[in-house]
């Protein structure tokens, strides 16, 4: 066979050999390492490259609130960088919208623009605060702060046009000699100036659970609670840790013609990792809000019935819920 026709031959046999081996790979799949089976932290989101979370991939439940600084082109920027003990001073800070311009207009939920929480990190200190908005889109309120420590401030809110709300977090600094508090033991009843409250119902991780709070008076019923945030009851929920806020929502209202005034306020709240959680709940009496907390553990035997626990240390007065004749526990 002459030289030119062995090399025609021999690519002829080169190009059947490749086509074979292109077949064989289609059908066994690509060569190479397999890609990375996504994973995530529980919350329904994973962190990028630069260790930030992503959000959530459609069709996968949403992170709790308040873990992000950001989120769907949202963002919370205190103008305030620290805080200090002592006396009341002005908290400010803005939302910036996807078009990082301040967010000046807003859908009323719970009587509100905006809510806005302070605690810090040990669960200690809780504030519920409504600051106000300027036409600058620049939210502002007094807050005194008893405490050296990391405070955690949590925006909730509802930007206009917006169908569902978020809740957007971070952190505050307070100088001064930190000590940190143990997380109080579950119990099924507290106190706050002279009231009793009663707590029935457990947390169940991953499903909404019936809570009920009972508020008792020198042993007698409440049954003439006050309308506060639209509700007679205003329950938040932070999980020790990370400080995930969970949005806990009231069963009925009032002047729905079946809710009573007390001595009994219902929410559902759905959870959704085992462990502590602390329960603040806001309710209105004799034109008094004030604030019993609670710690709860998902995941858990029940928490046996016991005595009333003392309420914590309060902080100084000052603006309290944002409202007048507000006190804490």
């Amino acid at each position: 066979m002459r030289t030119p026709l062995k090399l025609g031959a021999y690519a002829l046999g080169l190009a059947a050999v490749f086509t074979a081996a292109v077949g064989v790979g289609n059908l066994a799949g690509p060569t190479g390492s397999a890609p990375a089976a996504h994973t995530d932290d529980g919350h329904g989101a994973r962190p990028d490259a630069a260790g930030h979370d992503e959000q959530p991939q459609s069709g996968t439940p949403k992170p709790p609130g308040g873990l992000q600084v950001a989120q769907d082109g949202y963002r919370l920027v205190p103008l305030t960088p620290a805080l200090s003990t002592g006396t009341a001073q002005p908290l400010r800070f803005h939302i910036l919208g996807p078009d990082n311009v301040p967010v000046t207009r807003y859908t009323t939920s719970h009587d509100k623009d905006l809510h806005l929480i302070v605690v810090r990190r040990d669960l200690a200190g809780y504030q519920h605060l409504h600051p106000q908005l300027d036409a600058n889109g620049i939210w502002s309120v007094p807050v005194s702060i008893a405490d050296a420590g990391q405070y955690r401030i949590f925006a909730d809110f509802i930007p206009a046009g917006r169908a569902d709300g978020l809740t957007l977090g971070a952190d505050i600094p307070v100088a001064g000699d930190y000590r940190p508090r143990a997380l109080p033991e579950a119990q099924r009843t507290t106190t706050v100036d002279g009231y009793t409250v009663t707590l029935t119902g457990d947390l169940t991780p991953g499903t909404a659970s019936r809570l009920t709070l009972a508020v008792s008076l020198n042993g007698a019923p409440v049954t003439d609670l006050q309308p506060y945030l639209g509700a007679y009851g205003h329950l938040v929920a932070l999980r020790e840790g990370d400080l995930a806020y969970l949005h806990v929502h009231p069963d009925g209202a009032p002047g729905d013609g079946r809710t009573a005034a007390g001595p009994q306020v219902t929410f559902h709240a759905e959870v959704p990792t085992a462990g502590s959680y602390r329960l603040f709940l806001d309710f209105q009496h004799n034109g008094t809000v004030r604030t019993a907390e609670f710690t709860a553990v998902a995941g858990s035997a029940p928490v046996p019935a016991g005595p009333a626990s003392p309420a914590p240390t309060p902080a100084p007065s000052g603006t309290g819920h944002g409202d007048p004749g507000h006190s804490h526990s």
